[in-house]
């Protein structure tokens, strides 16, 4: 009885639209992220959730139950806060009981669920320390065990992450993800991080401006994106602008300045439409004596390589000199070099190329 349903959710702050006509269900037990830049209507939506704003028009229903009128601390609900907001004079164990202790539970009965908690976030017989002993993934740790102490539905985070260096980062997505799954409650989770997005979640809804362009799982937007902003803003994308010149048999070609290029055509184009060709670093190879289809190779210039281990990342000249193309070369140890200036010819599977009508294209 934890889903969430967001039934034509529309929020206005005067004539400022956050968000515009969301509709969809979150499934009981789902780990749910909303990811888009910064500003753009996420956090708007998590405070709908919990209470804090109310839908402008439409409703949200957790559990099959309208919330409207029905105020943060009678819903469901429980919400991590990017700062975390530890109570810096209180014990590990105090911090996670707290709501414990505002709800009347006995020192006892608060003391043995904080221990059983300290057990499931992998901090046995840490609740006598005091918070400022702990490190930050720790910390982090424990404001998700004070948000779980009140048994919620729904735990809602927003962008709880951010504040914690890079490794650290990467090794809490993996923690996080695994208590969701031991507790197996419904998470929400906003970010603007793709790869924490791509990394734990079940499903994404993908952000632009106060819209929802894209739901589906992590396979699905990175692969199949469905709009120009959905491609350009989930992963690296190389966008090829143009005109449709044929569409047939589920693709398209489009006529670039470096020829004509195709891809899959999933979006209903049809000849004479401006449309995008997007082709991700990793899909572009050098072109080979195999490769001689005259939509699926173009030339271009190379104009500069980064080395990164696993990776040859060669940058290719486009029609925006702020904007390189790149290609993404695996080093199999037998990597060739590209020389800077020297004209190269690259090749791409058209099943990996996504055709999408002309829209708007992600800045971040």
């Amino acid at each position: 009885m934890s889903s969430v349903e967001l039934d034509q959710v529309t929020i206005r702050f005067g004539d400022f639209v956050a968000v515009d006509n969301c509709n969809l269900t979150i499934e009981s037990g789902e780990f749910f992220s909303f990811l888009g830049p910064s500003g753009w209507g996420k956090t708007t939506i998590l405070r709908a959730v919990s209470g804090f704003n109310e839908p402008t028009e439409g409703s949200v229903r957790i559990g099959g139950k309208d919330m409207r009128g029905i105020g943060p601390n009678k819903r469901p609900t429980a919400l991590i806060f990017q700062n975390l907001a530890l109570f810096p004079l209180m014990s590990v164990a105090d911090n996670i009981a707290f709501g414990l202790e505002v709800a009347g539970v006995p020192y006892v009965e608060r003391r043995r669920r904080a221990e059983e908690l300290l057990n499931l976030i992998a901090l046995p017989g840490q609740g006598d320390k005091m918070c400022s002993e702990l490190s930050g993934g720790q910390r982090q740790r424990v404001a998700i065990a004070r948000a779980l102490a009140v048994e919620p539905q729904v735990l809602l985070l927003d962008e709880p992450l951010s504040a914690l260096d890079l490794k650290l980062r990467q090794r809490m997505r993996t923690e996080l993800r695994a208590i969701q799954q031991r507790v197996g409650i419904t998470f929400i989770y906003i970010t603007h991080d793709q790869g924490e997005a791509l990394t734990m979640s079940d499903r994404i809804a993908v952000m632009s401006a106060g819209i929802v362009q894209q739901v589906g799982n992590g396979s699905e937007i990175y692969n199949n994106p469905a709009t120009s902003f959905v491609a350009s803003f989930v992963g690296e994308n190389n966008a090829f602008k143009g005109k449709v010149s044929r569409a047939e048999d589920g693709y398209a070609v489009i006529d670039t300045t470096f020829g004509p290029l195709r891809g899959v055509n999933n979006r209903g184009l049809k000849e004479g439409d401006d449309a995008y060709l997007f082709i991700r670093p990793e899909v572009l190879r050098p072109a080979g004596a195999k490769d001689s289809g005259a939509d699926t190779t173009f030339e271009t210039e190379a104009l500069k390589e980064e080395f990164e281990g696993s990776f040859l990342h060669v940058f290719l000249k486009s029609e925006n000199p702020e904007k390189p193309y790149k290609m993404a070369i695996v080093n199999d140890a037998n990597v060739t070099r590209q020389a800077k200036g020297s004209t190269v010819k690259v090749a791409f599977d058209p099943e990996r190329a996504v055709a999408l009508p002309d829209g708007e294209l992600a800045d971040e």
